[in-house]
């Protein structure tokens, strides 16, 4: 049923809390049930073999859940960077390791590719993304450059005719190993620091690259990650992205959507966590009766209710705000401060709302194979990635007195 067939007052209370619209439930809903078919069974093997299904793309691909926001003509959907930020939501209820591995291949590449790529490169890359054919990354952390990513930035590439010649490392590369295509960032003038940064698009076969090793994780296993090594690596010149020395604008701009989308990526985690915890309390017995009759329990799931909502809340209407913005406006003003909020309030509450969800499992929520355990050990991964919640706070604040 269409959005204007329903009043407010005729949708559910939830609904209008949430702010959805009819055609925003429904598409929350069917990529929900498509997550809880198909990329559910496969969350316990990965969890506990670091395994990659590598048909699992393909399948994604072909039930049109990548290329959300890119344009029908180059195989996507054309809708909403915050309908992409719903099909992460519902993907992470039931697989956060292949969700991780989603918005890595949607957002931080091929969103990146198409705000800033010539249309020449969308043609050769986009469609093939979409289909899930080719799996997508982005190369920006170094082992010298974390928090720093562009100050500390080692990766050179020099121009040598019609290439550009790569040299370096990055690590911590999500989807790095499986990668078909990588958005790589790379100094073309040291002497501009920052300011003298390149975008890149490399194929995984491009002479000189190579996966020098798969990284083993303590939560999201599964998703794969993995070093990355450029030795005199040739990439076409035509493959560079932008102008010479104007990657950090990609790169500020592109942050600010990555910590919006790693918000709905904590809330659909916490949704399942105060599901599970529901769940168990509702049918572990202790001294004859449910354990969510005692009032201890009931505490911590009225606690951990009130914080999935808030996180709802706080990520749909960041997500709405960058959703509207023009090219240029990410990376700096209120929408930096606002994306950096929301990333930090949604992964520290989630890490409350997994503390409490262990502690209603008690020792079934200790146990490795258990998924609440599944689901804690993705805690700190959202407090580290897309800036930690350090640099969050740095933001932040940095934005309020420069005001």
């Amino acid at each position: 049923m269409s959005e204007s067939v329903l009043s407010a007052a005729q949708r559910p209370i939830a609904q209008v809390f949430s702010g959805l619209s009819d055609d925003e439930v429904e598409m929350l809903s069917q990529a929900d049930r498509f997550a809880k078919a198909e990329l559910y069974p496969l969350a316990q093997r990965m969890d506990d073999e670091e395994w990659w299904p590598a048909e699992a793309f393909v399948k994604i691909g072909a039930n049109g859940y990548f290329g959300i926001t890119a344009p029908e003509a180059l195989g996507g959907a054309g809708l909403s960077l915050f309908t992409s930020g719903l099909v992460l939501q519902a993907f992470a209820r039931w697989n956060h390791a292949l969700a991780l591995s989603w918005v890595a291949h949607e957002n931080l590449c091929l969103h990146n590719v198409l705000r800033n790529a010539d249309e020449q490169q969308k043609a050769r890359y986009v469609p093939g993304m979409c289909s899930g054919q080719r799996v997508g990354a982005l190369g920006l952390t170094e082992p010298g450059a974390g928090s720093d990513a562009l100050g500390s930035m080692r990766t050179t590439a020099v121009r040598d005719g019609d290439d550009y010649v790569l040299n370096g490392t990055k690590i911590f590369i999500t989807n790095g190993p499986v990668a078909d295509v990588l958005l790589v960032y790379a100094k073309t003038d040291r002497s501009l620091g920052s300011r003298g940064i390149s975008a890149f698009l490399v194929d995984k076969d491009a002479p000189g690259f190579r996966v020098a090793q798969k990284l083993e994780k303590m939560g999201f296993r599964g998703s794969q990650t993995g070093e990355l090594v450029f030795d005199n690596c040739r990439v076409p010149a035509v493959n560079r992205i932008g102008e010479e020395n104007t990657g950090v604008k990609v790169v500020m701009s592109g942050l600010d959507l990555e910590r919006a989308m790693i918000a709905p990526l904590c809330l659909g985690i916490a949704e399942r966590a105060l599901e599970l915890s529901i769940e168990y309390a509702r049918t572990r017995q202790q001294f004859g009766q449910s354990i969510g009759n005692f009032q201890m329990i009931q505490d911590k799931l009225a606690k951990m209710y009130v914080g999935v909502e808030a996180m709802r809340l706080f990520t749909y209407q960041t997500l709405r705000a960058v959703s509207a913005l023009h090219g240029g406006d990410a990376g700096r003003g209120e929408i930096h401060k606002l994306t950096a909020a929301s990333v930090m309030f949604a992964a520290n509450t989630m890490n409350a709302v997994l503390d409490e969800a262990v502690q209603v499992h008690g020792g079934y929520g200790y146990i490795w194979e258990s998924e609440i355990n599944r689901l804690y050990r993705s805690i700190k991964l959202l407090e580290i990635g897309a800036g930690t919640t350090e640099v969050r706070k740095l933001i932040i604040s940095g934005e309020l007195l420069r005001g």
